[in-house]
């Protein structure tokens, strides 16, 4: 009885003994997990702040082995946090980000337009692959290639769009791609017109605000700061009064510096309590968000206002040429071209073509040219546009005096083209420009793009040889070009066997567009420009390149008109793939119509300027420091244009 009542104590003992170690090892997990969760250890996310926006592959390593154990690697989580502060800064005071980072350097890092619009692309390396499609009139976006190697390219042309590929623009911390790539020349115009703000001292008021609200519903709740509570909730009310009635500087009241440092003081008291960083952090990334939704909002509706005011005429030029019109069916002039006929056709002459549907551009150009010429006797310049600003322009080359220069002013719907050619069944098109933004291949800067600008042949060039069918060579320019010297020399360029005579443009070279022009190319040749072009007709139509053009135009058009317009890229370069012949003995400065930083004494020692990009001269957009380069060209004592208020 001894030995069996021993024995059931003990087996009740060992019952309790593992029962006890269940509910401790409970406990334990119980505790463990939350634990785990605070820390993030489920997912490897950052203890802190973290970005909403970015994706589990964006998100940065916190953890490192050392000596066997884990410690946090605070140089990565530092520089997420400074990042994310970087995007509070706008919203911020200085004195706050200083606060939170301990750093009192963060500033806004910014492109400068004088580097050739290098931007820094927010491009992830898991995003090469991803791309989204734009085109602008029919301003081109976007040619990336591969990082390892600039020939393994692999722009996508967008059927529906029209445009050329780019990457998609979130970079390693989730924010938007570069203004450059996303606004185009929009972005280089606002910073070059940025103004003072007038409302600063508004926009501290309302960050202050914003901070102490975020900050006010903790300290609330905490015991013994009743007082604090009280002051800052007073605080607040005071910078809401004031908000509610000033828009501006001007509308607030004297008191306001003080206002300002009183509610400084507060703010730091409330940062030295305990608070619950939880509920400051949302209230914060509320308000960014907002901040962001709007910013992005505003930028878009700016951009998209900037490009519709480049693509609308001016009223004053649509006064102009409206005048013009009217007056010649009011008084026609004398047709002055027929005693000059004979001149037309005449390959012993200079003959100049200019595309264009713009009077002022056209007539600039025109006026350049002649007044840097030495001798103009055997100069003949053939305008070619549309029905639309035909009489107009017909009125005034014969109102104004070229000197001996003769003006014949062509209606491409009235030339006796073929009737098979789809070319001629289009409205005239001058060149059409093109942004494309590549890849860099430097391994250091594998997440740059460089963004460029083309101007290559519209449509309409390709009718060169069947409008002239007696001319052997022609000198094609742009009427967004200023000559400044004389050009009479490159009538005696030999082109060597080639058809296009052309400013190369070797920043970009045919090989990185081989995945885009959908051929195995092995071609380092540089692109070319149009503005100033020698063609020899003769040349051109021993290679029939009209109609190997209209062949590469079908198989990169899908019908619509956008489309219509971006094929004119890859068509002609391949149509002109070797039979370019590079002029280098002319000093021809392009970009004035979207690069800034350009010396004047760089444009003053120029043969040619040429205008491409945007910011065109005749428009308000237009860059102020490159204007009156092209203004000394202008007719002067016109009086349609005065009464049209066309700006000299």
């Amino acid at each position: 009885m001894k030995s069996h009542a021993a024995v059931v104590p003990t087996a009740k003992q060992r019952r309790w003994k593992w029962l006890a170690l269940a509910v401790l090892l409970l406990v334990f997990f119980s505790m463990l997990v939350p634990l785990a969760f605070l820390l993030g250890l489920h997912s490897g996310f950052p203890v802190g702040y973290s970005s909403d926006e970015s994706s589990p592959t964006d998100s940065l390593e916190v953890y490192e082995r050392k000596g066997g154990g884990k410690e946090i690697n605070s140089s990565k989580y530092d520089s997420r946090v400074e990042q994310m502060l970087r995007n509070f800064t706008p919203s911020l005071p200085q004195e706050i980000v200083q606060d939170i980072t301990g750093k009192d350097d963060m500033k806004i890092k910014t492109s400068d337009p004088n580097e050739d619009n290098e931007q820094t692309t927010s491009g992830s390396m898991g995003d090469l692959n991803h791309s989204e499609y734009r085109v602008m009139t029919p301003v081109l976006k976007g040619l990336h290639n591969s990082p390892a190697d600039a020939s393994n390219a692999d722009p996508v042309l967008d059927k529906q769009q029209g445009g050329i590929g780019i990457p998609d623009g979130s970079n390693l911390y989730g924010s938007h791609k570069s203004c450059q790539l996303e606004f185009g020349s929009y972005c280089l115009w606002s910073m070059e017109h940025k103004e003072a703000m007038e409302d600063g001292t508004v926009k501290k008021l309302k960050d202050q605000l914003f901070v102490a609200r975020a900050y006010y519903p903790s300290i609330a709740k905490l015991q013994g700061q009743e007082n604090l509570s009280r002051e800052m909730k007073q605080n607040i009310q005071e910078h809401e009064r004031m908000l509610s009635e000033a828009i501006s500087d001007a509308d607030l009241p004297p008191i306001v510096a003080k206002v300002i440092q009183k509610m400084d003081q507060t703010i730091a008291k409330a940062k030295g309590c305990a608070v619950e960083c939880s509920n400051v952090e949302r209230k914060l990334r509320q308000i960014l968000d907002l901040t962001e939704d709007e910013t992005h909002f505003h930028r878009k509706q700016s951009a998209f206002l900037y490009h519709l005011g480049v693509q609308t005429m001016p009223k004053s030029l649509h006064c102009l040429s409206m005048r013009l019109t009217v007056e010649y069916f009011r008084d026609p002039p004398s047709d002055m071209e027929l005693s000059h006929a004979y001149k037309f056709d005449n390959p012993s002459f200079h003959h100049y073509v200019i595309f264009s549907r713009d009077i002022l551009a056209v007539s600039v150009t025109v006026n350049s040219t002649i007044k840097s010429s030495k001798i103009t006797a055997d100069m003949v310049f053939h305008i070619i546009t549309d029905r639309q600003n035909f009489y107009a322009m017909k009125l005034w080359f014969a109102r104004n005096s070229y000197e001996e220069a003769i003006i014949q002013v062509l209606n491409i719907e009235d030339l006796n083209l073929s009737n098979g050619n789809e070319l001629a069944q289009k409205q005239v098109s001058s060149s059409e420009e093109f942004r494309v933004s590549i890849r860099s291949t430097d391994p250091l800067h594998l997440l740059q793009m460089k963004t460029h600008y083309l101007s290559t042949f519209g449509h309409s060039h390709f009718l060169l040889p069947e409008i002239f069918q007696n001319l052997k060579k022609v000198i094609v320019l742009d009427d967004d070009v200023i000559v400044q010297q004389d050009l009479s020399d490159l009538w005696n360029v030999d082109l060597e066997g080639k058809v296009n005579g052309a400013v190369s443009f070797c920043e970009l070279r045919l090989v990185h567009l081989k995945a885009f022009l959908g051929r195995n190319l092995h071609d380092d040749s540089c692109l070319w420009m149009s503005g100033l072009n020698i063609i020899d007709l003769e040349k051109w139509r021993e290679q029939n390149l009209t109609a190997i053009y209209q062949k590469f135009l079908h198989s990169f058009h899908n019908g619509s008109e956008a489309s219509w317009r971006t094929a004119v890229l890859p068509a002609s370069l391949l149509a002109f793939q070797g039979l370019v012949f590079p002029i280098t003995r002319l000093s021809i400065i392009s970009g004035l119509g979207h690069k800034y930083g350009i010396s004047e004494e760089t444009i003053r020692n120029a043969f040619v300027l040429h205008y491409n990009g945007n910011m065109k001269p005749w428009l308000d957009l237009g860059i102020p420091a490159y204007k009156a380069y092209w203004r000394k060209f202008l007719t002067q004592g016109e009086r349609f244009m005065d009464e049209c208020n066309v700006h000299h």
